[in-house]
């Protein structure tokens, strides 16, 4: 692998802890600033705030700029925003901190996933651009576990002190091991927001929003599900959170191979589908104990392999915007993140069980099938051929 993947990965494995750490160490911090959980559980809502503000903004701000030099500037902010997080001393100086730690997650992908492009051989883009994401992948199966751990046994903000030194590390790999891209000083920011009067822009973001949200309907509410259905201890959780971790390391690589074989939007709507099956089948055998195992693994698996192909749809569409189209796709995603969370927890504010949230995270994935279809039809073969 090369190295300037390497340093990539490493942004998306710091990324990846700020993120999902905070849901396990959530009730640590609620009782270290005296909240309940729920209000405590505004910081992850104020997180995907400022990925959804910081994406478009950051590329626009730095479209001028070398690559290179604006991953570094996108992991300095992610240094100091986090490091302010970890030292706040109370809840809205907490919350401010941890809204601005949000802005550099998406750019820094939109950017990353432009520049790993640029240096896969061709028809290996999309495998490049899941390397990248491996770093996510691997935050969730050792970053988050460890970070949690931490947090609960010692202090949360020792978490997130480590993760702002993998900040720092990040930025040095990019600076030693990072091409220099030379940054095309012609494009105006009028022609990248034109991205926006493409229908096909339009298509992209709704798929995205919707489509992946099936993801975050299961996930979300994974803990009681495996507890209160599965019939698991508590302490199997993590555990659960671990084969999850492996099935998104390996969905993910295999996403992009998938997406370079037989194109990213036929990959995305293979990926899609399979999820919905998948998630149809956790709601039918939910109630067997020991079928929590391999279906963490195997869901965790397929609804990852979405990621490649859909930076792939983003950035072979934008046609000059590419980076600012890979960008919004990020915050589309956290817009899915937001979107099956909410949806998912309908059913069960309702009286039912902790497995429907899945049926629900079934229909969006099916969804998100019907509008990649769309998007085939009307975009990728009369515009793209």
């Amino acid at each position: 692998m090369k190295k300037g993947l390497f340093a990539l990965a490493l942004g998306g494995l710091s990324i990846g802890m700020t993120e999902f750490t905070m849901m396990g160490i959530l009730p640590d911090i609620a009782k270290d600033i005296n909240q309940s959980i729920p209000e405590t559980a505004h910081l992850i809502s104020l997180y995907a705030l400022g990925v959804f503000v910081g994406a478009p903004t950051l590329v626009l701000i730095t479209s001028k700029h070398a690559p290179k030099k604006v991953l570094m500037f996108l992991m300095l902010l992610f240094f100091l925003f986090n490091g302010i997080f970890s030292i706040a001393p109370n809840a809205w100086s907490m919350q401010i901190s941890r809204f601005l730690a949000g802005l550099p997650h998406g750019a820094f992908f939109g950017v990353g996933s432009v520049v790993a492009a640029k240096m896969a051989p061709k028809g290996k883009e999309a495998q490049y651009i899941s390397i990248m994401f491996t770093g996510m992948t691997i935050a969730n199966l050792v970053g988050v576990p460890l970070g949690t751990y931490i947090g609960h046994n010692f202090s949360w903000r020792i978490t997130y002190s480590i993760i702002c030194f993998l900040g720092l590390i990040t930025i040095l790999g990019i600076y030693l091991w990072l091409p220099n891209i030379p940054a095309d000083k012609t494009e105006k920011i009028a022609h990248q927001l034109s991205y926006f009067k493409r229908p096909e822009a339009w298509l992209l973001i709704l798929l995205i929003s919707i489509g992946t949200g099936g993801l975050f309907a299961w996930i979300s509410y994974i803990a009681p599900l495996v507890t209160e259905v599965s019939g698991l201890e508590a302490g199997k959780v993590p555990f659960i959170m671990i084969l999850i971790g492996f099935g998104m390391f390996f969905g993910n690589l295999l996403g992009g191979k998938l997406a370079d074989s037989i194109s990213p939007t036929k990959a995305a709507m293979t990926c899609f589908g399979s999820m919905a099956i998948c998630l149809v089948l956790v709601y039918l055998v939910s109630t067997i104990s020991w079928m929590a195992y391999p279906m963490a693994f195997l869901t965790g698996m397929i609804s990852f392999t979405i990621g490649a192909p859909i930076q792939m749809m983003l950035i072979k569409t934008a046609h000059g915007s590419e980076t600012l189209a890979a960008a919004g796709g990020q915050a589309s995603f956290n817009m899915g993140n937001t979107l099956g969370a909410f949806l998912g927890g309908l059913p069960i504010t309702m009286g039912y069980a902790y497995n429907t949230p899945s049926l629900v995270g079934c229909a969006m994935a099916s969804l998100g099938v019907l509008i990649t279809f769309i998007f085939y039809k009307t975009i990728v073969l009369k515009k793209y051929r």
